[in-house]
């Protein structure tokens, strides 16, 4: 058993997806057609014997509960384990005071009640896989005060951009957390994850508290690098990191490689999500699909090519669907074509004949829209 239990926080002030972000958290995102954000985190926690999660919210949080409810789907021990939801004092959407710190010290009863000596804090806007057992026992052996996962990154003047960077030294001392802007190919990018025990834990919330209404738990482990031990842990394998419109596209198409998706994904290591019982995906006469993922539930009498296409999705007659992305409820019209789109839930496309974007720039279509 994992001695920690685990937060999982909301996205930082960094994040913004336009369109997407007014309707849900970015935790709460369909992903892959089948699977919610919130899942990964979730289940890299209960994988590592993390049975005490607790689950942070700060806006438009219908979604996000409906799918959490009590948690059993993420196989979270019965007995001794529990998912807590727990919203911020501040709700609203853009108050600059709506900071994890904020959240914290509302909901500080709830952590220092926790039995367990250390905390793994992950964001719920990161996708990868990590065991957080192993990483929870490299901490306690090198005898660091915080550790943070990060990912070594060869693109970040294109991608990743506004995401935290740490700047290391060569024993992967943490010297600062950084902005990324665009200026270096190579960076350590954060993936907001941070290994501590609650003791420090809990009085580095309350120095920030005290220190800034308006700091985030980054801030104030920013300003500890020259006085704690701050060591950085480097992540292998599959990394996306959803802080914009493009980055969400970006990370559902790269999952279409197999050699991708066979790292990010493993039978000893299973993404748990809230199932819906329902059909399979039924190709008519014409339908086809290639190097897609599919859904449950789907009517396919059209062509689909590159794409995530999410449950219950119905794509008519000469449709052609390629390099987007369908969230669940979505019926795409006969002759319909869509190229380089994020098509939000239970739109009907119908009308226009032809909903096209770019490699470089996907279009958006809003939820429940007709078109």
């Amino acid at each position: 058993m994992c001695e920690a239990f685990g937060i999982v926080n909301y996205e930082g002030a960094n994040v913004l997806v336009k369109g997407m972000q007014d309707y849900r958290p970015v935790a709460a995102f369909s992903f892959l057609g089948r699977y919610r954000m919130i899942d990964f985190p979730i289940s890299n926690l209960s994988n590592s014997g993390v049975d005490r999660i607790q689950v942070y919210v700060k806006s438009n949080p219908r979604s996000l509960i409906e799918h959490l409810g009590t948690g059993r789907h993420y196989n979270i021990n019965s007995k001794r384990g529990k998912l807590h939801i727990l919203t911020a004092e501040d709700m609203s959407n853009n108050s600059v005071y709506n900071s994890d710190i904020s959240a914290y010290m509302f909901n500080m009863q709830s952590i220092e009640d926790a039995p367990d000596p250390y905390v793994i804090i992950t964001s719920s806007n990161m996708i990868f896989r990590a065991n957080y057992e192993e990483l929870l026992d490299q901490h306690v052996k090198s005898g660091a005060d915080i550790s943070i996962l990060y990912k070594n990154v060869d693109n970040a003047k294109d991608a990743y951009i506004d995401c935290d960077v740490l700047m290391l030294n060569r024993q992967k001392g943490v010297l600062s957390i950084d902005q990324n802007l665009g200026n270096y190919k190579n960076r350590a990018i954060s993936c907001g994850t941070y290994i501590l025990s609650k003791e420090l834990f809990i009085s580095l919330v309350k120095k920030a508290a005290n220190t800034s209404s308006m700091y985030w738990f980054k801030d104030i482990i920013n300003e500890e690098c020259s006085e704690l031990d701050i060591r950085g842990i480097s992540l292998r394998g599959f990394f996306a990191c959803v802080s914009d419109f493009k980055s969400y596209y970006d990370a559902n198409m790269s999952l279409l490689d197999f050699d991708k998706a066979k790292d990010m994904f493993n039978s000893d290591w299973p993404i748990y999500t809230r199932t819906n019982d329902s059909a399979p995906t039924q190709y008519f006469n014409e339908g086809s699909a290639v190097l897609s993922m599919v859904s449950n539930g789907c009517h396919i009498e059209g062509t689909v090519k590159n794409s995530v296409i999410g449950r219950g999705v119905v794509i008519k007659k000469g449709a052609v669907v390629e390099n987007s992305v369908i969230l669940p409820g979505v019926t795409i019209g006969e002759d319909v074509i869509v190229k380089y789109a994020v098509v939000d839930k239970k739109v009907k496309a119908v009308r226009k004949k032809e909903l096209i974007g770019e490699a470089d720039r996907p279009i958006y279509i809003k939820r429940g829209d007709r078109i």
